[in-house]
Formats: structure tokens, C-alpha cells, sequence
């Protein structure tokens, strides 16, 4: 089963990938799973999806990095309330 990600860039160039479909934590409302090169699993709001997009070249390594921890990725381009749900179904069915 694919992982839905999502790639934005900080002011700074500093690339995240968003899996906006996974819990960050207990408040998927606020929160997704996030991974960066250094910081790796992380909680992150998903207010961190008005970040502007990364393109290919920039989230090109981060994928390769994720591909290579077993995700099989599907790039999109937005948060979703269907998303929104499947982070909350998490929360209150123990995955």
C-alpha cells in the first residue's frame, strides 16, 4: 500500500516530507507524521502545509531517503478532510 507524502520547503530551503493520511500524534486534527534529514519521525502541524511546495530536485534525496526505510510513496499536492479522517480513525482504533 502506497504512503501518501507531501513535500514542502522552509523559508531556509529545508525540505519535509508530510504524510497527511498518519497521526503525529493524539491530535490529528493539528498534527501529521512528518520526516526530515536530521530530525527524521516527528510530530508536525499541519499548518505546515501553507509552506511552499518543493519541487523534484528539491525533495529528491528525502524521497530516496524514505524510499530506502521500506515507504513505497505517492506524491500529492494537498491536505484533504478524507485525510483529516484517517488520522483520526487512527487515533481511536489503537494503530
Amino acid at each position: 500500500m502506497k504512503t501518501k507524502v507531501i513535500f514542502k520547503k522552509f523559508p531556509e530551503g529545508d525540505v519535509i516530507a508530510l504524510f497527511p493520511e498518519l497521526a503525529g500524534d493524539n491530535n490529528p486534527y493539528k498534527t501529521c507524521l512528518s520526516y526530515c534529514h536530521l530530525g527524521q519521525h516527528g510530530a508536525a502541524s499541519v499548518e505546515l502545509s501553507s509552506l511552499k511546495a518543493a519541487t523534484p530536485y528539491q525533495y529528491a534525496s528525502l524521497k530516496v531517503e524514505l524510499e530506502q526505510l521500506g515507504y513505497d510513496l505517492l506524491i500529492v499536492k494537498k491536505f484533504s478532510r478524507k485525510m483529516l479522517q484517517e488520522r483520526i480513525a487512527q487515533c481511536y482504533s489503537g494503530e
